[in-house]
């Protein structure tokens, strides 16, 4: 994989705002602010704790969230591809991840998006050189943010007040991707510091 991506930054899309931040909070934890700074391919830094693999959860046309959308520049109501995959090590859940693209864009630039089934979203955005990222951000997402609901929908009944996310924008011919990851507890669980 490349990891040029992010030297290569110049995308016109800033995934700041609504409570994103460029740096983590200063409640994060060491690891945390380790793994929401992370550069490159998540799944890649993943799979030094274990065996990686991607279960998709929503392959959809959608709208997007009032915070993507904003970002995205998306007139109100425009449809977007939207994908939801839950990454696991050795089994066990550790990110929830949502991504979303125009629906014009996951049909012309995006639309190897729509035919990964299983297979990491990695493979196309560290393989393709035309591709950007703008800076990752992070927050905490709490019940009042989608992301939560859609990170605890994979968790029991014991569940946290808040999780750690992280969030940036690709570009390919100047058409956005967004991806979002929410790292869920049994990732921090799983450290080893």
């Amino acid at each position: 994989m490349n990891d040029t991506l992010e030297r290569r930054s110049g995308g016109q899309f800033c995934a700041h705002g609504d409570g994103w931040r460029a740096q983590p909070r200063a409640v994060f934890s060491a690891a945390q602010k380790d793994w929401v700074t992370r550069a490159g391919s998540l799944t890649r830094h993943l799979s030094t704790l274990g065996r990686v693999t991607v279960r998709v959860t929503c392959e959809k046309v959608g709208l997007a969230w009032r915070d993507e959308a904003r970002v995205l520049r998306l007139a109100r109501r425009a449809p977007v591809w939207i994908r939801e995959v839950v990454l696991t090590v050795d089994g066990v859940s550790v990110v929830a991840a949502h991504s979303v693209t125009p629906l014009r864009a996951s049909r012309g630039v995006w639309q190897a998006v729509r035919r990964l089934r299983t297979r990491a979203l990695a493979e196309l955005l560290y393989a393709d050189m035309t591709v950007t990222r703008s800076p990752i951000v992070s927050r905490c997402v709490d019940g009042a943010h989608p992301l939560y609901r859609l990170a605890v929908a994979q968790l029991g009944p014991d569940r946290p007040h808040a999780c750690v996310a992280r969030r940036s924008v690709f570009t390919r011919h100047r058409l956005p991707l967004m991806v979002t990851e929410c790292f869920l507890p049994a990732m921090w669980t799983m450290m080893t510091y």
